[in-house]
């Protein structure tokens, strides 16, 4: 589609499914503070929304308790946890195309950059972005509204008709709309179609080969 000319990914849940490195680490702050869980199926809450979000809300921890489950989950997921971490079919594919169509593509994520960096480079395909755009260490800039507003500041020689946002949960597509740019909802992610579709995203696609289509589809013959 030769509409956008700067595509914004979240990470977990549209590039790559994160699930195990993410709810086991959980699994390990709350067995750290005393809490057992033993099915981490009741954890795929914690993928997409940042963690001082989702310690507070299910666990209704104060602020101190939700910063030392935060300092525990990632003792374990930067040693194992990211890399327990695997590309959805034919992302790597889809990368690519866009970037030989001269697509600029952006990380828009709540995790921190400096893990996102190195799942990207993990999986190798961290040549494919101009820009990654995560959380910062010390809790700040984690939602999603305010960072992709950092990202339209990197690139504000644009205007804001050239961007999309392309996530599979509601923070992604509002943070989207909050910020007045077009997006795209995966429901191959996390994110339920019904979660999505209240959200009020501009598309919402069931699979990467979809996603391709909107981009490229019309592009390839």
């Amino acid at each position: 589609m030769d509409k956008y000319k700067i595509i914004l990914f979240d990470l977990d849940g549209t590039l790559s499914d994160p699930k195990v490195g993410i709810t086991k680490s959980v699994q390990y702050a709350l067995q750290k503070m005393h809490i057992i869980e033993s099915d981490i199926d009741k954890l795929e809450c914690f993928i997409g929304p940042p963690l001082q979000d989702s310690f507070a809300e299910y666990y209704n921890f104060n602020e101190e308790n939700t910063q030392k489950a935060i300092d525990l989950y990632r003792e374990r997921f930067k040693e194992m946890g990211m890399f327990e971490n695997e590309l959805y079919s034919n992302i790597s594919l889809l990368l690519k195309s866009l970037k030989d169509l001269n697509f600029t593509l952006v990380v828009a994520t709540s995790k921190p950059t400096v893990f996102s960096e190195q799942i990207l480079i993990h999986f190798n395909v961290d040549q494919y972005f101009d820009l990654v755009v995560g959380s910062n260490l010390d809790g700040t800039r984690t939602a999603k509204t305010e960072i992709i507003k950092y990202i339209l500041d990197k690139y504000n020689g644009h205007k804001l008709d050239d961007f999309i946002m392309i996530g599979d949960k509601k923070h992604d597509i509002i943070g989207a709309n909050n910020n007045g740019i077009d997006s795209i909802g995966v429901t191959y992610g996390y994110g339920s179609y019904e979660e999505l579709s209240h959200a009020n995203p501009t598309y919402i696609v069931n699979s990467v080969d979809q996603l391709k289509d909107i981009f490229i589809g019309s592009q390839v013959k």
